[in-house]
């Protein structure tokens, strides 16, 4: 059965409400965390990991019970809206932290906000990437539903940026961006924006319940199956490429949302509106590239399409790191101009990231229930997400201890030039290898 374009829409505009506050989140806590709030990298940086680490474990749990669930609202739109609202309340309260508070209360408020947003973060999207791999099990079908998601996930990302813009405005010797009022306005917006549309993709897909054009009989197991699944699917050899591929380069992601501001403040001395039209640039590039790399993918097949892709990320982040290095012959608004055409190939070739992977697997769970006749869609795209996120848990323990390593100072509005270096190499050597080594992973992949 042919998906409509209108219900791709409705499905795929819920990531843009869920992208706008995970991005938010990533982009800023540890900015805000450390620059703001004046907490020690290495703490924000435990508070961020576990929540990660947690929303990873939380992830194939979450889907076992997705899979096996018997309402009269369907499998996935009952923990589909309990995240839309949880995720919009716990939004509010991480950012209201008490400017004065000892920094031990800080790391606390950040810590337990983040488990519980990241817990309701995990109720949405999980059985919402399991209803978008559930809509069709045709390749070329499967490609558009994750390019119209991802799309959407984009333009949620591109927002907080869009708002960095508007609520952080910079002044005269005042940056906006380490101002605390700028991200409280933000998440008040985004929070908004979530409800809006989650609900949208709640209603809009509620007629199908699973959204799944043919009836799946899943098969009850014990939740304990869910270690054995996670087992099982690492022997095979084809699900193994894509979660350790897909794992490893989404780790050049974490590194530029979590440390990507550092640099761009402390090194290229951008401002918060430059700082967000760079943001936006490297989206919007991404978006761009949905449209390229699926025309692309239909001659040559998703893996040489990813893989192409990264190779032009890698192009962009080394261009990137010569004007790093030369960036004290130009005055900042000229370093601005320069960097803005890196940041774009940069975003071009990495954005096959975003729903290339997600359509592979989703072709080999396709043929895996032609031979096996069992659903497990919801835990094996926990699992699928618990791989990537662990990852990324141990990435952001990294920067955070780096950020302490290098002694960088959230009380210094001009860092060392040995404090400017470090960052500069964490996020762009950082970058560069967890996309060399991904590229690697991924030319092993047997698309037969």
């Amino acid at each position: 059965m042919k998906i409509s374009k209108k219900e791709k829409f409705y499905y795929g505009i819920g990531n843009l409400g869920y992208s706008t506050i995970s991005s938010t989140l990533s982009n800023f806590i540890m900015f805000f965390g450390t620059s703001v709030m004046g907490v020690s990298g290495t703490l924000v940086g435990l508070a961020v990991s576990i929540g990660v680490f947690w929303d990873a474990i939380s992830d194939p749990i979450v889907g076992y019970y997705s899979d096996n669930l018997n309402s009269s609202l369907g499998k996935r739109h009952p923990f589909m809206l309990i995240g839309i609202f949880g995720m919009c309340a716990i939004n509010l309260v991480i950012w209201l932290i008490p400017a004065n508070a000892p920094e031990i209360i800080k790391f606390i408020w950040i810590f337990l906000s983040l488990i519980a947003v990241q817990t309701f973060c995990t109720f949405f999207a999980t059985p919402h990437l399991a209803l978008g791999l559930e809509m069709s099990s045709d390749p070329q079908e499967q490609t558009s539903i994750q390019c119209i998601r991802t799309i959407f996930q984009l333009i949620g990302m591109m927002l907080p940026t869009i708002f960095m813009f508007i609520f952080m405005p910079s002044g005269e010797g005042v940056q906006g961006q380490l101002l605390a009022s700028g991200y409280i306005n933000t998440a008040y917006v985004s929070s908004l924006l979530c409800l809006i549309f989650g609900l949208m993709t709640f209603f809009g897909t509620l007629k199908r319940q699973v959204c799944c054009p043919v009836k799946i009989k899943t098969k009850k197991e014990s939740i304990l199956s869910i270690f054995n699944d996670f087992f099982k699917i690492l022997k095979k050899k084809r699900y193994r490429i894509i979660i350790s591929g897909y794992s490893i380069s989404l780790i050049a992601s974490s590194i530029l949302t979590a440390s990507g501001m550092h640099m761009f403040t402390y090194c290229f001395h951008f401002d918060s509106k430059q700082i967000s039209i760079a943001m936006g640039t490297l989206i919007i590039s991404a978006i761009l590239a949905q449209i390229f790399w699926s025309h692309v993918s239909k001659s040559i097949g998703k893996k040489q399409t990813l893989i192409r892709g990264l190779g032009i990320g890698i192009i962009g982040i080394l261009v990137l790191w010569g004007l790093f290095t030369l960036r004290q012959l130009f005055s900042t608004n000229v370093l601005f101009i320069l960097t803005l055409p890196s940041i774009f190939i940069s975003g071009f070739g990495t954005g096959v990231l975003y729903s290339f992977p997600l359509s592979m697997f989703g072709d080999v769970m396709a043929k895996d229930y032609e031979i096996q006749g069992t659903n497990k869609t919801g835990v094996y795209s926990g699992i699928m997400t618990l791989a990537f996120k662990l990852s990324n848990s141990l990435a952001l323990v990294i920067i955070g201890i780096v950020l302490d390593l290098i002694k960088f100072s959230s009380d210094s509005p001009v860092q060392p030039l040995s404090v400017q270096t470090g960052l500069g190499l964490l996020v762009i050597v950082g970058t560069i290898l967890s996309l060399g080594v991904s590229i690697l992973i991924f030319n092993k992949y047997d698309e037969k």
